[in-house]
């Protein structure tokens, strides 16, 4: 297994600045971060969700797109994929975010998947993402870039069996799954094994962070809440090394993405703790 950062986690970098503390921590792939910066916040301070500098603004001509993959390959690193913010149905961003990718050399996009908040059928929603992936399944093959479909909490595809019956009609060259324990921590919690014997050949990418759950006020009838939140990668309810050992299991063999939203560390400084928490986790295999 290889590693890789998703450049959401890396707002305060330029692309070149990424690129090149990525080498010096000896991670090997960019996913990047396919979103403009709003322009009330231009002049915020770097964030991961406003200002981030190290993103591709979907408008971009091909000549702005090649300083993107420039950097990486500058660097000896590769470009592995497009990650935008799509909404489902959206062809004709996925189309856009496809040729983005197809520029740069990146082999996958992420693609758009309906939130859940009870305010619409599950049924609906989920023949509503069959017709969108059938249209993603088409483009993928015509550029050669996979759709992947990630494990995200309040989405119709919170776990992995949710996310298995969403793709599991469709090519696996085409259209495949991101991987992400640390969402299901939030919701969608299933054993992680299980999760990746069922998805096969779907199992794209993997990404990488942590969460925990925390108490909160108590309600009058004295029943205690609690809230989730993001804990940095070896501090969290995910046990790295057993999901690890589980990906070995299976014979996954691909890249394992950092999407740290802790805040715990800086940039350069994440990096360069995750590429050697990972490579001491991989080594004790």
């Amino acid at each position: 297994m290889k590693l890789s950062v998703f450049t959401v986690v890396t707002p305060d970098l330029t692309p070149e600045e990424l690129a090149q503390a990525a080498k010096e921590a000896g991670i090997e792939g960019i996913e990047w971060r396919y979103k403009e910066i709003p322009a009330e916040a231009q002049e915020e301070p770097p964030s991961f969700w406003r200002r981030n500098l190290c993103s591709i603004d979907p408008r971009s001509t091909e000549e702005e797109l090649d300083r993107f993959a420039k950097a990486a390959s500058g660097h000896g690193l590769r470009s592995l994929s497009v990650m935008p913010y799509l909404t489902p149905g959206d062809l004709e961003g996925t189309e856009k975010a496809m040729k983005a990718a197809k520029r740069l050399g990146a082999s996958a996009i992420r693609v758009g998947v309906p939130g859940y908040d009870r305010t619409k059928n599950y049924n609906e929603l989920y023949e509503e993402e069959i017709a969108y992936l059938h249209g993603v399944e088409e483009l993928a093959r015509r550029y050669k870039v996979k759709g992947l479909v990630e494990t995200h909490h309040r989405t119709i595809a919170p776990s992995a069996g949710l996310t298995h019956r969403l793709v599991s009609r469709f090519d696996p060259a085409a259209v495949g799954v991101l991987y992400d324990p640390g969402n299901m921590i939030h919701e969608g919690y299933e054993n992680f094994r299980l999760g990746l014997e069922l998805l096969g050949p779907y199992l794209a990418h993997v990404h990488v962070k942590n969460t925990g759950w925390k108490p909160e006020s108590r309600r009058e009838n004295g029943k205690r809440e609690w809230s989730s939140y993001w804990e940095p990668v070896s501090g969290g309810i995910v046990d790295w090394k057993q999901v690890l050992a589980d990906l070995a299991a299976v014979g996954y063999d691909g890249y394992l993405g950092l999407e740290d939203f802790s805040g715990t560390f800086g940039s350069r400084e994440l990096l360069q703790v995750y590429a050697q928490d990972m490579k001491e986790l991989l080594a004790g295999l």
